[in-house]
């Protein structure tokens, strides 16, 4: 079995214009399928999507949108455990899968040729999953090591939970992927077995199928597999408690032997792409962009070359959400520097932008920056893949996607300043990470 992947959403990932004949249908029982040409390589990028996250989780059960992945490596009765991997790894192949907020997704990139034999695997275990206890214990037992090797042992992991804990108080968002340690400890076989009934439906899902192909024999294909699997009716709704208005700023810190460098975060709600206006995700974005850019961005030069009061500073926004999401800012003392002054230092940056607003040249650096970075992107296969695969699993169209460029280089500098002025720090959560030093 592949590693299990989650994704936290630790960096942008804003969609981009193709020029690929990127085209999609709907197959009768409700499969998106999204095709998307590339003739460089003979190679395909086959990825299946289902619009569920760790956010879907039911109350008391988290961890189980990422439980479940796991568990569906282990096999159906026509293809037992290890079938699928073994095929995949004796086609030369690579496979993975991964959980997000807001959704799953299994990929396999294989020759050309072998892409009816993925479809064929992939449709089999949408429905015919087979979980006995004896292969559901063994499994959540892996989990819970993870779970004490990725965040128990790691106190800047630790402290991420508790400051999305303390932005969302009501909304799933603040509960971790992979979920708390209790409630993973008490999930079972049919936990499992609910929640795959519920999600694993062909009305849930979207296929997305990037490489050297046509539309037309990726259709065929789905439809030969895929389409045979019967509609489970519709799709199932998402319905989340809406996170209230941050009044009071918040502050969490964690302190422990084990950090090795202090460092402060201040992380806001903001719209995503999804819940936005028109503009407003991108003009967070270019902000965003001018604020924290490696090198270039105002955070850099202010608390690193000018000031000399940080080592590192930036941010990141998960731009690619179902319900309004997160933006941090963070910085990294320098030795013998208090983490508050450096917080009054990058509140200072911060209101500076919103206040005189940004040059001309900033703004068109940061807009040609983004857009470059997006076609880059494209070179990648499996990143053109995830690009519209994210996208249309939180709710954004193609044609947001295709359009994504002409957006960005349509941000003023007026919007910039705008979307500046949203991070008040009386309205977001701030974590610090401390060395205790009592406890050496």
């Amino acid at each position: 079995m592949t590693e299990a992947r989650l994704v936290e959403g630790a960096s942008s990932s804003a969609p981009a214009r193709s020029g690929a004949e990127l085209s999609t249908v709907t197959l009768g029982n409700g499969m998106q399928v999204v095709v998307i040409p590339d003739h460089r390589t003979p190679v395909v990028t086959h990825m299946v999507w289902y619009r569920n996250g760790s956010a879907d989780d039911p109350v008391g059960k988290s961890g189980i949108a990422h439980f479940l992945e796991h568990l569906m490596f282990k096999g159906t009765e026509k293809h037992p455990q290890g079938a699928f991997s073994d095929k995949v790894t004796e086609l030369g192949g690579q496979e993975n899968a991964f959980t997000s907020l807001d959704y799953t997704a299994y990929f396999q990139r294989v020759a050309r040729e072998h892409l009816r034999t993925m479809m064929e695997f992939e449709a089999d275990r949408m429905t015919g999953l087979v979980l006995s206890d004896e292969v559901v214990a063994p499994e959540r037992d892996v989990v819970l090591e993870e779970r004490r090797m990725r965040t128990d042992t790691d106190p800047g992991a630790q402290l991420g939970e508790a400051v999305a804990a303390a932005l969302y108080a009501r909304h799933p968002y603040g509960t971790p992927i992979i979920g708390w340690m209790h409630e993973i400890e008490d999930l079972g076989r049919e936990d499992a077995l609910a929640y795959y009934r519920r999600f694993y439906t062909p009305e849930n899902a979207i296929l997305v199928v990037a490489g050297d192909v046509t539309a037309d024999e990726v259709v065929t294909h789905a439809e030969a597999t895929y389409g045979r699997i019967p509609p489970s009716g519709d799709a199932p709704s998402r319905s989340r408690p809406r996170e209230p208005e941050l009044k009071a700023s918040r502050l969490v810190t964690l302190a422990d032997p084990k950090v090795e460098q202090p460092s402060l975060q201040r992380c806001w709600i903001v719209p995503s792409y999804t819940t936005a206006a028109p503009g407003e995700a991108e003009s967070i974005e270019v902000m965003l962009q001018i604020l924290s850019a490696s090198q270039t961005g105002r955070l850099h030069k202010r608390l690193v070359v000018e000031k000399r009061i940080a080592v590192g500073a930036g941010g990141w926004y998960q731009s690619t959400a179902v319900d309004p999401s997160r933006l941090m800012l963070y910085a990294v003392p320098m030795p013998g520097v208090g983490l508050e002054a450096l917080g009054t230092a990058l509140d200072e940056t911060v209101a500076e932008l919103a206040r005189d607003g940004v040059t001309e040249k900033e703004l068109a650096r940061a807009k040609t920056r983004l857009v470059a970075d997006a076609a880059y992107a494209q070179d990648s296969q499996s990143s053109l893949a995830r690009m519209y695969g994210s996208a249309l699993a939180t709710g954004s169209t193609i044609e947001d996607v295709r359009n994504w460029p002409d957006a960005i280089e349509a941000v003023t500098a007026e919007q910039v300043k705008e979307a500046a002025a949203r991070l008040d720090p009386r309205r977001a959560v701030t974590g610090h990470l401390l060395k205790d030093e009592a406890a050496r």
